[in-house]
């Protein structure tokens, strides 16, 4: 299973937003929401091996994990406001420490980074950051089919998270000699790891 996280640091949590005004009234929920059809979409089908995670730390309750399951997803087509009505579905349940499913494939739960690097760094799962400067996916994708990918939203990842991330052993990635948005990156990870496994 192939995971990734990516951090929304205005995202909402709350399920007052707008479908038409995702990059404002929802904290630029538009960027998670193109990040989850990068990673799920194939031409007519979805990925099962992969899993979204989606930390949004905006207004009113900081703090919320959704994740989306690619082998148990439902209702979930190819455009922004299809992902987005699963998040504002996922955000009106009363979200605890425990997953909550909200629709098929798709739980919600209070949690934060650590929370999320912990769980995973205890399964023994392999941690890669996205960053410039990081080892050429092209060089390490064989070993990275089952890894966890840190990604940020338009704000990047602060020095705060990216050191936590870094002292939890996370390998050093980069898919592009250029900063590019980070549902490109997820298509670049996805098309590389693809690759390795027809090998």
């Amino acid at each position: 299973m192939r995971d990734f996280i990516i951090i929304g640091h205005k995202a909402s949590t709350s399920s007052d937003f707008s479908l038409n005004d995702l990059p404002g009234s929802a904290g630029r929920m538009d960027i998670l929401c193109r990040c989850i059809n990068s990673a799920f979409f194939l031409s007519h089908d979805i990925r099962n091996d992969v899993q979204v995670h989606l930390l949004l730390l905006g207004e009113p309750e900081p703090g919320k994990i959704i994740r989306f399951n690619g082998e148990n997803i439902k209702h979930l087509n190819p455009d922004e406001r299809s992902s987005a009505a699963l998040i504002k579905k996922a955000l009106e349940k009363d979200a605890g420490e425990s997953e909550i499913q909200s629709t098929p494939g798709v739980w919600i739960r209070q949690g934060s980074l650590e929370t999320l690097i912990n769980e995973f760094y205890n399964q023994g799962k392999t941690l890669a950051y996205l960053r410039e400067g990081g080892d050429d996916i092209r060089t390490t994708a064989g070993s990275l089919n089952d890894a966890v990918f840190f990604l940020g939203d338009h704000i990047g990842v602060t020095e705060k998270e990216e050191e936590m991330i870094i002292n939890a052993g996370a390998k050093l990635i980069s898919v592009s000699p250029y900063s590019i948005h980070a549902d490109h990156c997820i298509l670049i990870l996805n098309n590389e790891l693809d690759r390795t496994l027809e090998k």
